[in-house]
């Protein structure tokens, strides 16, 4: 199927069949689409999260809008940004960067430089601004890759993100979480949706030529 195709298949589950669960090689194909996301500057700062043990699930549904949305899925995803950005977060980066293409450290350190005084000039919160709209393109590339599995999933933004960053330990390691992703495989008769047609902005609303 093309993508345009898998994603006219694909919609935000509503229920889950809680005894369907993903098959490893089809996680770790969603997962290193989100890894290859693009994201600004190459810094990728963020991370993602697996959760699969009903325990935790359990515990984070505190404060969700779709609680058994959560509990029922195979898998939640956890799309945490840094906190903030730092010199030696940037070097670290640009240090694997030289060191993966057999290049000297330092090589682009004009760059990082650049880099540094821009963030330096800024506040945590402009930069927890920052990092959290990096995660939505590889959120976008994951549900993108999940449609063409066949396999349902559907993000979320309605949850406690305080509950959810002390359930997983986010601050110890200058995350915070910004959104969801909910894996699995539909329950066709608890699930609404599924059998209602997709409903979009015309083309000819949506794009405006200029």
């Amino acid at each position: 199927m093309s993508l345009i195709e898998d994603l006219n298949w694909r919609h935000a589950v509503k229920a889950y069949d809680p005894t369907k669960k993903l098959k490893e090689e089809d996680l770790n194909k969603i997962l290193e689409a989100a890894r290859l996301a693009p994201t600004s500057s190459g810094l990728q700062p963020f991370r993602v999260i697996v959760v699969e043990n009903q325990e935790l699930k359990e515990k984070m549904v505190q404060g969700a809008l779709n609680p058994e949305v959560m509990r029922d899925s195979s898998h939640v995803l956890v799309f945490a940004a840094w906190d903030s950005y730092s010199d030696q977060k940037i070097d670290k980066v640009y240090d694997y960067h030289t060191d993966v293409r057999d290049l000297p450290k330092g090589r682009f350190s004009s760059y990082t430089d650049k880099l540094k005084e821009i963030y330096g000039a800024q506040t945590p919160e402009q930069h927890f601004a920052h990092t959290a709209r990096q995660t939505y393109i590889a959120l976008g590339l994951a549900m993108a890759q999940a449609a063409e599995l066949k396999i349902d999933s559907t993000p979320a933004e309605g949850f406690s993100n305080e509950v959810v960053d002390e359930i997983l330990g986010l601050s110890a390691l200058g995350l915070k979480s910004v959104s969801l992703l909910y894996l699995g495989y539909r329950d066709e008769k608890n699930d609404w949706l599924s059998h209602m047609k997709k409903v979009r902005i015309p083309m000819e609303e949506f794009i405006i030529k200029k």
